[in-house]
């Protein structure tokens, strides 16, 4: 083998030791610190130098981005006029394996004079910053995994998990859901998966239904006739209530069963009744779910009253690079 790839190995297993480590020293400072930000007036101001702030920003993005208000403030530029952007209310969330970073440890006292209380994330709770600081969440001694163990690695590592659990179970504390997520992550992938059906429904001239009573040739036509057409129809009531679903396989079926007089033959003999159906604010991710699992491409969009709404097909669903 070689002798790269498995110093690649190692490296990557003494990331992930570190990381099993800083789960195992979780306890109640992690607690207190979790009900200290969820109770906050105010934001989560992250800071840390070199290595530790690029962490501390991403776990400030991390925080912003799941119901948190947050920001990143540079040790070196708060003692130059960024103090002021921390406020009575908000919480300072320091970064420091060492815990004696001098740019940190200088602003220290400035942030404490407001009032601010402070949360450290560093290697020991007897270090000055531990010492500063209102509550510690221990990394514990932690080696670095790199040639002579001198490049932030495993360190940065494990302040990153431990900042992501702290972020996401203070999500889970303001029940933030993919509702709100929607909101934050309106682009990309994400926001395309956390859509709703309502927004990517066919409706109009789109949505093809008939009326109960409506014979299968009228089906055919308004499945004809419909723009893109989808293959399928709805059949409601006089109040617009889904009643069935007809499809081209339930045609074929009816053809191969030797389907005579369709002029004359009822759609609601030839309709698939109580037809499964999804309502409007169903996440999209979960509609490509549902599709998959009932072996369908179509399902008919119903409000809370049965009544039709519109049509979900898959192919639009595909367009989107949706699942």
């Amino acid at each position: 083998m070689d002798p790269r790839l498995e110093r690649a190995r190692d490296i990557v297993r003494r990331e992930a030791a570190a990381v099993h480590q800083v789960g195992d020293r979780l306890g109640a400072s992690f607690v207190a610190a979790v009900d200290l930000i969820l109770g906050l007036r105010g934001r989560v101001v992250t800071t840390g130098m070199g290595k530790a702030g690029f962490i501390a920003q991403k776990v400030s993005a991390t925080l912003a981005s799941t119901g948190t208000s947050s920001i990143f403030l540079h040790p070196a530029e708060a003692v130059h006029g960024d103090l002021g952007r921390v406020d009575a209310g908000d919480v300072l969330l320091a970064f420091s394996k060492s815990g004696e970073t001098e740019e940190l440890l200088v602003m220290l006292p400035h942030v404490k004079a407001v009032g601010v209380p402070m949360v450290g994330i560093t290697q020991e709770a007897q270090s000055t910053l531990g010492r500063h600081c209102d509550l510690v969440l221990e990394l514990g001694r932690i080696d670095e995994a790199g040639p002579f163990g001198l490049a932030p690695s495993a360190s940065t590592t494990a302040m990153l998990a431990l900042g992501d659990a702290l972020a996401l179970v203070v999500q889970e504390g303001r029940k933030f859901g993919p509702e709100q997520f929607a909101r934050f992550h309106p682009g990309g992938d994400l926001g395309r998966r956390l859509m709703k059906v309502g927004e990517l429904m066919r409706t109009g001239e789109r949505n093809p239904a008939v009326a109960s009573g409506s014979t299968v040739l009228d089906a055919i036509g308004v499945m004809t006739r419909t723009p893109g057409r989808p293959g399928a129809t709805s059949v409601v009531d006089r109040e617009g209530r889904l009643l069935g679903f007809f499809t081209d396989g339930d045609l074929r079926r009816l053809i191969e069963r030797g389907l005579q007089n369709p002029r004359e033959r009822s759609i609601d003999e030839a309709m698939t009744r109580n037809p499964r159906s999804i309502r409007a604010d169903t996440f999209a991710l979960e509609a490509l779910a549902l599709l998959h699992q009932f072996h369908v491409d179509q399902l008919p969009v119903v409000d809370a009253a049965g009544r039709l709404l519109g049509l979900l097909d898959v192919q639009d669903l595909l367009n989107l690079k949706i699942g």
